[in-house]
């Protein structure tokens, strides 16, 4: 892997959320008393940044945020982690990208409401060449397409890695495919773009059709399933007390690269992800309970899993990632 100033890159979304929390999801046209609103730092690549450094990694973001209050707050929150800021541009005039997260205290689960002011687009030829490529790691998400592709063409030529969270069908983001080595998407993106059910046939068909080395897609609380050299691999979800479940995607993606730099096995990589996930989980907020390395391996030689055989016995037999046992990953 190459080795650059940085450890892991970052162009995609930041966001300021308002989280309400209530005690069950009102039917439409109800109304519900909130228990508790606070404001919390979001943000898919933006949260997988923050994993990363808390898990001793250096990272760089390459975005925008608004000129505003919550811009401010976005930025200094990730100044505060550690995250290099220096091509963080403020775009006077424009509300950074809000959140409105509606938390269901009986479930944990969560419903956002969203919007980006245009402004925030980051364009292609804003993307400064040498911030990316010192980096070993390229993380996107696919938001800002054409800005996403210049940077993964750029890192591919450079011999880094190029690690892409997608959930949401951006127009045209099927160019930025054939220059991702591990694709780790929504159990529901996939589907959309490829026209399959079956994730299986899924993660076949990405790795045929546009070349992606290790596609994958998180299951939410049954865990994450990838493909990799013809072998599927099945992670389960782990059993927590989830209090919110904001940001358990993105904490599992700076999860995963954090094993990736570290050279470990895809297996490793999965299950050290879905525990970070979980953990995430027990707290409010997308980055209110990022843990340590120690405590995830705690929780992954707990082994208390939510197995689906779906996943575990179909298709081709995907390889059931075996329970942690080591206790020499260190940081």
């Amino acid at each position: 892997m190459a080795k650059g100033t940085v450890d892991v890159v970052g162009i995609g979304l930041n966001a300021t959320d308002t989280v309400l929390v209530v005690r069950e999801f009102p039917p439409l046209g109800g109304k519900e008393r909130a228990l508790s609103m606070t404001r919390q730092a979001g943000g898919q690549v933006a949260t997988a940044l923050v994993t990363a450094e808390r898990l001793g990694l250096r990272a760089r973001y390459i975005g925008k945020v608004g000129g505003d209050d919550a811009g401010r707050f976005q930025r200094e929150s990730l100044r505060r982690e550690g995250v290099d800021v220096r091509y963080v541009k403020t775009v006077r005039g424009a509300p950074n990208q809000l959140g409105l997260i509606i938390v269901d205290q009986a479930t944990g689960e969560r419903t956002v409401f969203w919007d980006r002011d245009a402004r925030l687009a980051l364009r292609p030829e804003e993307v400064p060449r040498q911030a990316v490529c010192s980096g070993r790691v390229l993380h996107v998400d696919g938001c800002d397409v054409e800005a996403c592709l210049v940077a993964a063409r750029w890192a591919q030529k450079e011999g880094m890695a190029v690690v892409a969270d997608l959930d949401t069908a951006y127009k045209n983001v099927e160019r930025l495919f054939p220059f991702i080595d591990c694709l780790i998407a929504s159990a529901n993106f996939l589907p959309t773009v490829t026209g399959y059910n079956d994730p299986f046939k899924v993660l076949e068909f990405m790795a045929r059709e546009y070349g992606v080395h290790t596609p994958g897609m998180t299951l939410g609380r049954d865990g994450a399933l990838a493909l990799s050299d013809g072998r599927f691999y099945y992670s389960p979800g782990f059993v927590v007390e989830t209090v919110d479940t904001t940001g358990a995607g993105d904490v599992f993606h700076g999860a995963f690269i954090y094993g990736l730099i570290r050279g470990w096995p895809l297996d490793r990589r999965l299950e050290f992800a879905n525990a970070m996930a979980a953990l995430n989980c027990t707290a409010m907020g997308a980055r209110g309970g990022i843990a340590t390395v120690s405590a995830a391996e705690k929780l992954m030689r707990a082994g208390l899993r939510h197995r689906n055989s779906q996943y575990s016995t179909r298709g081709k037999a995907a390889v059931a990632v075996q329970p942690f046992e080591g206790s020499g990953s260190g940081t």
